[in-house]
């Protein structure tokens, strides 16, 4: 099975989704990390030198190629990657696989961004909670209606890891 865990940045994708490959002895990968390796550079300099077009089209790329895996996985995606390219009709398309969208409230992520700033180049300019809370609140906004449409919902809100770990275990199996 392919599980792809979806959700907004600072979510929880990847800790999530490390615990859980751990748990069901799956491999884990990170999709910003795959892109990384294929193209030799970070996503904000891919995003820099060749444009957020070119990105968009080897994320979906790189996205597709590991639906059709074969192997057990834990796919953590980009917080964008759901709503470009058909990238949610594909995860949701694809055999064997479940989505999984880790909901945050805003304050939650405001709370957890505003300590990740300094390495988030999308968000290092935001300086005050108020500015943060609007800036998240606009994109999910945008992003709720590919976000909702994941196989299972899991709120990671004032829950510590193990228990959304379980949680989302427990909703898949």
């Amino acid at each position: 099975m392919i599980i792809v865990l979806i959700g907004y940045m600072a979510s929880g994708k990847s800790t999530i989704g490390k615990r859980l490959a751990k748990k069901l002895n799956y491999n884990f990968i990170d999709l910003d990390d795959l892109i990384e390796s294929k193209e030799n550079a970070s996503v904000s300099e891919v995003f820099k030198s060749k444009g957020e077009i070119y990105f968009r089209k080897q994320e979906a790329l790189y996205l597709r190629e590991q639906l059709q895996s074969k192997e057990d996985i834990i796919l953590s995606v980009g917080g964008g990657t759901p709503c470009y390219s058909n990238n949610m009709d594909a995860i949701l398309g694809a055999e064997n696989v479940k989505s999984v969208y880790l909901k945050a409230s805003i304050p939650t992520l405001i709370e957890k961004l505003m300590k990740k700033k300094a390495t988030r180049p999308l968000i290092a300019h935001i300086e005050t909670e108020e500015a943060m809370g609007e800036f998240i609140g606009k994109h999910l906004f945008e992003r709720a209606y590919y976000y909702n449409q994941a196989n299972v919902k899991v709120s990671i809100d004032g829950r510590s890891k193990k228990e959304v770990t379980k949680d989302v275990f427990d909703s898949l199996f």
